[in-house]
């Protein structure tokens, strides 16, 4: 194991920040994995599932089982981790600017596009190693301007040449679920088997450049405008980057950070980069679904919210899921979805102000255009 800490772009006089990368296995040999937890700082679960990655990923090293090169990052926003207000850790936002950590990463397929369009052949391998060096320059050559853009930019940096990218977050009050690329389910499905998902959400664009798309969205965009310009050349989907949803903000236990690890493990065994055997793929919970299919329940008006079910459960069309309480007028609204599927995310609050999100249910009808992530 070997550990690089990089320096941030201080943000005052007397203030410096740094994130810390772990490294395992040995680069340029086999697929390059890239694992990051707390992005939103406030999200914890993953920072105690990567320390647990941590000791395995060491332990697997120094058996000889690595098979290619892992990097780890188990703190990814010193930024957000310092973000405390009252006694309340924050850790979505920036406080400087209200921008989201996990929002505006650079989108380079134009760019990168327009430097490797003549380089491109009919050697798969041949073109993925070009498009990643170039992707690699440009990315380095960008400006850094303060300390936000030098956390995107050193995080950005360090995925953006991998195969597998895995970024753990956590919801409000959640089942556990998934979101990745369109074309990326078929190499996610066996990480939704290990890992449990009660849901998979698939776009190829959700809207203002998420860390995970900054890194798996430009080679199909790239194969887009390949085919565009009537080049048949072969350019595979070759960064797997996956957002790992895991459970809730409360969902912080060691039982389940063991066995969020295990299952990634496993599979990275099911991949190859582990060395050993292959463990037997768990059945699917449930299939993927459109991220544009994400049905979103909100309060009509203030009050006291009680949820009917729990995340997870299975629901049908005009199942009763939420109450909103007014206890002043005596209104009471019961909320439902429109089209049934699998509620995978709830707020943890539980007094509503009007328009307050409360509910998502990931549903099989793609209905929404535009922008699909929240804020």
């Amino acid at each position: 194991m070997r550990r690089i800490d990089h320096p941030l772009l201080s943000p005052s006089l007397g203030a410096a920040r740094q994130l810390s990368s772990f490294h395992f296995g040995e680069a340029g040999r086999g697929e390059k994995v890239y694992i990051q937890a707390a992005l939103h700082a406030d999200e914890l679960p993953g920072m105690l599932v990567a320390w647990q990655l941590k000791q395995r990923f060491a332990a697997l090293e120094a058996a000889g089982r690595l098979n290619g090169e892992i990097v780890l990052v188990p703190m990814a926003n010193p930024i957000g981790l310092d973000q405390t207000l009252l006694g309340y850790q924050l850790g979505r936002f920036e406080q400087g600017s209200g921008l989201n950590f996990n929002r505006h990463y650079p989108a380079l397929a134009d760019s990168v596009y327009a430097v490797v369009r003549t380089a491109l052949g009919n050697d798969a391998a041949a073109n993925v190693r070009l498009i990643r060096a170039e992707l690699s320059h440009q990315l380095a050559e960008l400006p850094v301007k303060n300390e936000l853009a030098s956390l995107r930019h050193t995080l950005h940096g360090l995925a953006c040449d991998a195969d597998v990218v895995l970024d753990l977050h956590c919801d409000a009050r959640a089942a556990l679920h998934l979101y990745t690329g369109t074309p990326l389910w078929p190499q996610c499905e066996p990480l939704a088997r290990y890992l449990g998902a009660h849901a998979t959400l698939l776009a190829t664009e959700s809207g203002d450049n998420p860390f995970d798309e900054a890194c798996s969205q430009l080679w199909w965009q790239l194969a887009e405008r390949a085919a565009a310009d009537g080049l048949t050349v072969p350019i595979p989907p070759a960064c797997l980057a996956v957002t790992v949803e895991l459970r809730g903000q409360a969902s912080v236990h060691p039982t389940l950070a063991e066995r969020d690890a295990d299952a990634i493990v496993a599979f990275l065994i099911h991949r190859g980069v582990i060395g050993g055997e292959v463990p037997p793929l768990p059945e699917l919970l449930h299939p993927a679904t459109p991220l544009a299919g994400s049905e979103t329940l909100a309060a009509p008006h203030p009050g006291v919210v009680s949820f009917r079910v729990e995340p997870g459960a299975t629901v049908t069309a005009g199942q009763p899921l939420v109450d909103i309480v007014d206890p002043l007028d005596d209104r009471v609204t019961t909320l439902a979805s429109q089209y049934g599927g699998v509620v995978y995310a709830q707020e943890n609050r539980h007094y509503a102000t009007t328009g307050m999100e409360l509910a998502k249910i990931a549903t099989a009808t793609a209905f929404k255009t535009g922008k699909l992530l929240s804020a």
